[in-house]
């Protein structure tokens, strides 16, 4: 079970995105749920990413300033996910 950066709630780590920063600062959506580096969750609901987004979870999980480019990234990852 994993905690949803953006709403809160306890989930199978399945049914959500995982945000992992390597080792070489950069971050990345990991799909596998396998990658190396540190990790944080968000469900896969346009209400969660925005939550997310104004409640800086992704910030105080990885203690850093996220680029605007991942939060992009994971609104196109999360229309993938709704359409499988």
């Amino acid at each position: 079970m994993r905690k949803c950066v953006g709403c809160q709630e306890m989930k199978n780590k399945k049914e959500m995105i995982r945000v992992i920063k390597t080792p070489e600062n950069e971050f990345l959506l990991d799909a596998t749920g396998k990658k190396n580096g540190r990790g944080a969750y968000v469900c896969p609901s346009e209400a969660c990413l925005k939550l997310a987004i104004k409640n800086k979870g992704l910030e105080r999980s990885f203690k850093q300033a996220i680029p605007e480019e991942v939060y992009k990234a994971l609104e196109k990852e999360m229309e993938a996910f709704e359409t499988r």
